[in-house]
């Protein structure tokens, strides 16, 4: 069971009540007990002010989200059990989603695993833990997993900022069986080798496989450019389903190794190219050399982490947008990806129409993307739907 009680303020329960996970540091009733009583990590049974059972939740006692809920409305112990049931309930909903063993198994609070991300790929699993609740759960949550999945390998990725934001120790490290340096995945039929030791994040995007199968009907027989590409999610794609020729850039040469591996591995290597280079700087010259393309997919890093960041990333967005549009004949198509869950997706609308009236262009949005069955959303939480990807034609 939880270690201690955690007391809310008067009326501060009706938020869990709706189903949220989270409590915040001005909702703790701290006549009862200051938040520097508790450790990170620690297990608390929250109670209302009148002492009813909310749920089991983990303490970051120094953070506004002070205390994060992983069984609402359960005297809960953070035990193999308790993991075992909540891999086996996500382990359920991705079985009937996906037909093969390549997909994000736990997506965080929408899993009921809050700070928790483990990724499969096939025998191979790598795992996030992203705060200190998830920490102190790490040998029953690997425990669990070895349990439900007979992995040949789990791979723990300790570097993400989160954990750097919370003080946590930040490593790689196989913590049960063997993890090679990459690892095999399918994606929309598609072969790639996954850096999971070295790559960014856990050394691949799931998140966008629904935007990247729409690709299909709309870039057979044309030229393409992948900006940001990494290790070609998107170009690689894009060739295996009829592209005459894909450009990937990116600033990272080993992600151009890796664009270069997977054109290989699918027997594309003729119609693949690479180009190494800031994206804007890159973007520039192309237009300065006189180059089009048919379709341009833009997908950057989230340019808005915080909210306090938001005017800034807009005009980061507006100015990629712009130059992606100038590469663009009538006719073409922008793909547009953001991973902000800052930005709204009616704010990255309105971006690409000020982007198109500074390119001098029309546009029409044809289609939208969203995260798919492998990024659930909470309903209750808003941040866990951040993904958002837009098919916009320049007319």
């Amino acid at each position: 069971m939880p270690d201690t009680e955690l007391f809310l303020r008067q009326g501060a329960e009706r938020r869990l009540r709706g189903g949220h996970l989270w409590v915040y540091s001005n909702e703790v009733d701290t006549a009862r007990h200051a938040l520097t009583d508790f450790a990170p990590g620690q297990t608390v049974l929250v109670r209302s002010a009148r002492g009813e059972v909310l749920g089991s939740a983990y303490m970051d006692p120094h953070s506004l989200i002070c205390a994060r809920l992983y069984a609402p409305g359960e005297n809960c112990a953070l035990d193999t059990a308790f993991f075992t049931r909540r891999l086996g309930e996500a382990l359920a909903g991705r079985e009937t989603a996906f037909d093969e063993p390549f997909y994000r198994l736990v997506y965080g609070d929408s899993d009921g695993l809050p700070g928790v991300v483990v990724d499969r790929f096939g025998d191979y699993l790598v795992v996030q833990l992203n705060n200190a609740g998830a920490e102190s759960g790490r040998e029953a949550l690997l425990d669990a997993l070895r349990e439900t999945l007979q992995p040949a390998g789990i791979l723990l990725r300790a570097d993400s900022r989160e954990r750097r934001d919370s003080g946590l120790a930040r490593e790689a490290e196989v913590v049960f069986g063997d993890v090679p340096e990459q690892v095999d995945l399918r994606e929309n039929g598609v072969h790639f080798l996954a850096p999971v030791h070295s790559g960014q994040k856990t050394g691949w995007f799931y998140d966008h496989r629904v935007g990247r199968a729409r690709l299909a009907p709309w870039v057979a027989g044309k030229s393409v450019l992948d900006v940001y590409s990494y290790i070609g999610g998107w170009g690689i794609q894009a060739a295996a389903f009829g592209a005459s020729s894909v450009c990937c850039v990116d600033s990272s040469q080993p992600a151009l190794d890796g664009v270069l591996v997977n054109a290989r591995l699918n027997a594309l290597e003729e119609r693949v190219s690479v180009r190494r280079g800031q994206a804007a700087d890159t973007l520039q010259a192309l237009r300065d050399e006189g180059q089009m393309f048919d379709v341009v997919i833009l997908d950057p890093p989230a340019f808005i982490q915080r909210r306090k960041d938001l005017k800034k990333g807009l005009t980061a967005y507006r100015r990629i947008y712009e130059l992606g549009l100038r590469l663009l004949p009538p006719g073409g198509l922008l793909v547009a990806g953001s991973c902000s869950m800052h930005l709204a997706r009616a704010d990255m609308l309105s971006v690409l129409q000020q982007a198109a009236v500074r390119a001098g262009c029309r546009v029409q949005v044809v289609e939208q993307s969203a995260q798919g069955a492998d990024h659930p959303i909470h309903p209750a939480i808003p941040e866990t739907e951040y993904l958002k990807g837009v098919f916009l034609c320049r007319l």
